[in-house]
């Protein structure tokens, strides 16, 4: 068994380790959501924590981790033997590519139906209760487990439903969830759902990187001798969070402090009122973590640098982050007055007791340092500024993009059976029943009707003698249903010169941001392949981080020739590679151009062929027409007819365009095995 890397070893990272640290002393803060790059610490700062955590009493033989002194009325397992024993709490991690049933659990519907019993296989929420549930790279996993994540985390419990058959049981837990934000956002109700978060980087010092690398190495060579020289460190803060969670009741959280918080969430203009909830549980959380019965202004402030950050946020492009000179400012102006007139002589920025408690104005100490800890670096550092290169020859600089709009819905027709999203058609677990099937491996989605009509030919042959019906295995039907599915939708953007009118780029680069934004909604992948002078190239391979294409389109530069074949040919390598990756997600291959080919020798024949190649391996495609003034050539309509997709113009995009809503981009999805209304080749299906 491998020995946790200590707690109170971490070098730096301080509003981490004080985030988990007020969790596991009020687990009704509800959990930390850390943000950072890959090798931050953060699954180490995790995973040390479990070991902090005091031991917890379980009813001997409970799969469910029942308190003794409190057992749940209402668990699987009860009712309970007088019968208690101790063991340590629990660090349960939760797989990106878990199922449904690996995450609530599940119900034995053939037992169910055959022998009437009520058979429950527990899930990772149970296996969590009373301890620590961590999702490594949570920003991947599947939007609807996030959702049940999260309501059995705000709720306390787990309820299990299936076809009339149900269970509830007790899912307290401290919730932690990583996630490098370069792999993609979460979408903001589901920020909204974590408690606290914290931006983690790695330091830029020397000399804190030379006492990371040392600490790591001596732990790796000799993990039980380092774990010892932190043994003093390590009982010290195990016995703070004891002494804080018996404090937690005592403490009181007055009006003054409960008006600075309402005042700092309406300041910053916070949705709806969970973050007030969570921050006076982070305030009064933090005063008992300082020993004290009281909260202060201070704990308000650090509350709210840790609990509001996230919650600012409307789309993926919007930067987290908190103006901390607008919070001081309102703290100020809501600041409870002086109790006597002896304190209204005070000057403001004087502290009686600058030795004190809260002296100084900063918030208490996480906990014990380590040899040659040091702050945290976990905001990240304010990068030193860089001057914009000259543009080469021939190039232009980049220019802004236009403001986004809502754009009309794009989709790959037929059935796939993807990655659950919002864009095309597709079989998956949730949605719509629309048939039956025989089960292919457990059984997790009856459909009651099909399994009657199967086993009802059959009931005289096994002996059935009175009312009900015999079920057996056979019998048992599969429900399959239809939902939706998400995409990747890989961009094709001309940067040539025929784009470069710089009111013009605005226009198009507004336009795929608008679709990206769409992209970030619809839970797609993205991939951005741009275009210009003798070559193409892939500015951002497949990923779910709109807002890493984002920044890529916006210092996007313009200029030189068109070498359309290239850009073709580039996203048709792309195509190639991701489908060995993620062959189940379906390609939408955005075109934007004006259609024009200029690089290289026999432009338009090449650019030809390349389209044809797209069409004859069936990928969906549609091609955005950026050509404009009087005189139009159709270029782009040709291309869209070479792909076998559609055009559509930029102002055609809009979703509210009188011009029709864009249901159906034409391709011919044979490897799918796909069915769909469609039209004519080269068009699509409109409906005005």
């Amino acid at each position: 068994m491998s020995v946790p890397f200590p707690f109170t070893a971490v070098v730096g990272q301080d509003d981490l380790r004080l985030a988990l640290l007020l969790n596991a002393v009020s687990p009704a803060v509800g959990g930390v959501l850390v943000r950072g790059e890959k090798g931050t610490a953060k699954s180490t700062a995790v995973r040390a924590l479990a070991a902090l955590l005091p031991e917890v009493e379980v009813v001997v033989g409970c799969r469910f981790s029942c308190d003794p002194l409190k057992p749940d009325p209402a668990c699987p397992d009860g009712p309970h033997e007088p019968a208690f024993e101790t063991r340590p709490s629990r660090m349960v991690e939760l797989p990106v590519g878990a199922s449904e049933d690996r995450l609530v659990g599940a119900l034995d519907i053939e037992r169910a139906l055959s022998e009437g019993v009520k058979a429950f296989e527990p899930g990772l929420l149970a296996d969590a209760h009373r301890g620590i549930l961590y999702v490594d790279e949570v920003n991947l996993l599947h939007d609807h487990l996030v959702d049940l994540l999260l309501d059995a985390a705000a709720m306390g419990a787990s309820y299990v439903e299936r076809e009339g058959v149900s269970v509830r049981h007790a899912a307290r837990f401290l919730l932690v969830g990583t996630m490098n934000p370069e792999e993609g956002e979460l979408r903001p109700q589901l920020l909204d759902r974590f408690g606290l978060t914290v931006e983690v980087a790695a330091s830029r010092e020397p000399e804190r990187r030379v006492e990371v690398v040392r600490r790591r190495l001596a732990h790796d060579d000799d993990p039980a001798a380092f774990t010892a020289r932190w043994a003093d460190e390590e009982a010290d803060v195990r016995q703070r969070i004891v002494s804080a969670r018996e404090l937690l009741p005592s403490v009181v959280l007055g009006d003054g402090a409960l008006l600075q918080i309402a005042a700092t969430c309406a300041a910053f203009e916070v949705d709806g009122m969970r973050a007030d909830i969570v921050m006076a549980r982070t305030a009064t959380a933090l005063a008992a973590w300082a020993g004290r019965t009281e909260v202060l202004a201070e704990d308000v402030r650090q509350a709210a640098l840790l609990a509001l950050p996230h919650r600012r946020r409307r789309n993926p492009f919007d930067a987290p982050g908190l103006d901390e000179d607008r919070l001081d400012e309102t703290l100020e102006e809501f600041a409870e007055p002086p109790r006597n007139s002896d304190e209204s002589n005070d000057s403001p920025d004087e502290d009686p007791d600058p030795d004190g408690p809260g002296g100084g104005g900063q918030p208490p100490a996480p906990e014990p340092e380590g040899p040659q800890g040091g702050d945290s670096g976990a905001r990240p550092e304010s990068g030193e500024g860089v001057p914009a290169q000259a543009p080469a020859a021939g190039e232009q600089s980049a220019v802004r993009a236009a403001e986004p709009f809502r754009t009309k819905v794009l989709s790959v027709p037929g059935l796939g059976e993807g990655a659950a999203g919002r864009r095309s058609r597709a079989r998956t677990e949730h949605g719509r029943t629309t048939g039956a099937r025989r089960p292919r491996g457990t059984l997790t989605k009856l459909h009651l009707a099909a399994t009657v009509r199967a086993a009802a030919p059959h009931q005289r042959t096994r002996g059935r003698s009175g009312p009900g019906l015999v079920v057996r295995r056979d019998d048992l039907r599969q429900a399959t249903r239809e939902g939706r599915e998400g995409n990747l939708v890989l961009f094709v953007v001309d940067a040539s010169g025929s784009m470069a009118a710089r009111q013009r780029m605005s226009a198009v680069k507004g336009a795929v941001l608008s679709l990206l934004l769409d992209a970030y909604q619809r839970r797609d992948k993205v991939g951005l392949v741009t275009f210009r002078g003798s070559a193409a190239e892939v500015a951002l391979p497949p990923t779910s981080s709109v807002d890493a294409a984002a920044a890529r389109l916006e210092s996007l530069p313009t200029g030189g020739r068109t070498p359309l074949a290239a850009g073709l040919l580039k996203a048709h390598d792309v195509l190639r590679v991701e489908r060995l990756r993620d062959p189940a997600r379906r390609p939408l291959v955005v075109v934007v151009t004006d259609g024009r080919a200029t690089g290289g020798p026999e432009p338009v024949a090449l650019a030809g062929r390349a389209a044809r190649l797209f069409a004859a391996e069936g990928h969906a495609s549609v091609v955005v027409d950026c050509e404009s003034g009087h005189v139009r050539l159709g270029l782009a309509g040709q291309l869209a007819g070479e792909l076998g997709g559609t055009a559509v113009t930029l102002d055609e995009l809009r979703a509210d365009s009188i011009a029709g809503l864009v249901r159906d981009v034409q391709g011919t999805q044979g490897t799918q095995g796909t069915q769909g209304t469609q039209g004519p080749q080269g068009t699509s299906r409109r409906v005005a």
